[in-house]
């Protein structure tokens, strides 16, 4: 047994949104935990492109940066919670670190360092990330609540699934690794 196995904390973990979430914000989404103790959790979620790109966050921070094989045009930043909206959070493989890097995993850090950005945009920053702005929180207690009146799934979570950017699709392919397909399951909570 693990070692969040023994503690029921969801760090590495995938939240699931539930067919019945009402909350428009975690409606129809994944997000990856982070952080979570006896104090609360922190997530982000990893399905919820913006209309910004990455390009756009390197000119509203003055981060010079050249088109190569990366199209940071095209790639989009994520809404990755309604707490600390105007922060950015950058999820990346882990093995190098910068300012304020957290390692969640041997192969999973999070870091809200303008550095990581900067050797990004240079083609000097990590091969996998994602950009989220804001993140999610939930105090303690919260997230335990709302997972037993049925309103996520959990699952652990995988590098691909994080740094893919199949957004539409992520909230399925969570699923499926508890082998769920959440169009089976009716938006009407229940216990039995």
């Amino acid at each position: 047994m693990n070692d969040q196995q023994s503690t029921g904390y969801l760090e590495n973990q995938f939240l699931i949104a539930m067919p019945q979430m009402i909350d428009p914000f975690f409606s129809s989404t994944v997000t990856y935990m982070w952080k979570h103790n006896e104090e609360g959790a922190l997530g982000i979620v990893i399905n919820k492109p913006l209309s910004a790109s990455v390009a756009d966050i390197f000119q509203e921070l003055s981060i010079e940066y050249k088109q190569n094989e990366t199209n940071f045009d095209s790639m989009r930043v994520l809404a990755g919670g309604p707490v600390e909206k105007d922060k950015g959070f950058i999820i990346h493989d882990a093995g190098d670190s910068w300012e304020s890097s957290i390692t969640i995993t041997p192969e999973i850090s999070i870091c809200t360092s303008k550095t990581i950005l900067e050797d990004i945009a240079s083609g000097k920053g990590p091969e996998n990330y994602l950009v989220a702005l804001g993140c999610a929180g939930w105090e303690a207690g919260q997230l335990e609540k709302e997972i037993t009146d049925n309103a996520w799934l959990t699952t652990p979570a995988n590098s691909e699934l994080i740094f893919s950017r199949e957004y539409e699709s992520k909230t399925n392919k969570a699923a499926a690794i508890l082998g769920i397909d959440l169009e089976q399951i009716s938006p009407a909570a229940g216990h039995s």
